[in-house]
C-alpha cells in the first residue's frame, strides 16, 4: 500500500514562498496552485501544501500559531549526502531563511536545519550508519 503525506502550512505571503522553496530546488504541482495554495514537490510521496492564512483558515477551527514565537511541527526530511544538508541550508539562508541551530554530526547522522520565511523549521539529516547501541 503506497502512502503519500500532505503537510499542510500556513503562509503569509504565497508567492514570497513559492520563490523560496523555488530556489532550494523544489517544483510545484500547478494543478493544486491558485492564488491561495501551492503543492510542493518533496519527493514521489512527500508534498506541502503551502496556504495563504485564509485559506489555512479553511481546514482548522483552531488559531494559526505564530511559527516564528513557536513550534508546533518539525518537519525533518532525510537526504542523500552530508553535502546535500549543507548545501540545501546555504540555499535556504540565501533565499532570506536562517539557521536555527549549528550543525549535528552524532557520528552514524549528520543534522541541520533551516527556518523558512514563516518560521517553520526544516531539520535535514543524513543516515550514514546504525545508531549506537546503548
Amino acid at each position: 500500500m503506497t502512502t503519500n503525506i500532505f503537510i499542510n502550512l500556513p503562509v503569509k505571503d504565497l508567492q514570497k514562498s513559492i520563490k523560496f522553496f523555488a530556489h532550494l530546488g523544489y517544483s510545484f504541482n500547478q494543478h493544486y496552485t491558485d492564488d491561495s495554495a501551492t503543492c510542493m514537490i518533496v519527493s514521489e510521496n512527500i508534498y506541502v501544501m503551502l496556504l495563504t492564512e485564509a485559506r489555512f483558515k479553511d481546514f482548522t477551527p483552531k488559531a494559526i500559531s505564530d511559527a516564528h514565537q513557536s513550534t508546533e511541527v518539525l518537519v525533518c526530511l532525510q537526504l542523500e549526502s552530508r553535502e546535500a544538508v549543507s548545501k540545501l541550508v546555504s540555499k535556504a539562508i540565501e533565499a532570506g531563511g536562517r539557521a536555527y541551530k549549528d550543525s549535528q554530526d552524532h557520528g552514524f547522522m549528520y543534522g541541520h536545519g533551516f527556518e523558512d520565511l514563516d518560521g517553520h523549521l526544516w531539520e535535514l539529516v543524513h543516515m550514514s550508519g546504525e545508531p549506537p547501541k546503548h
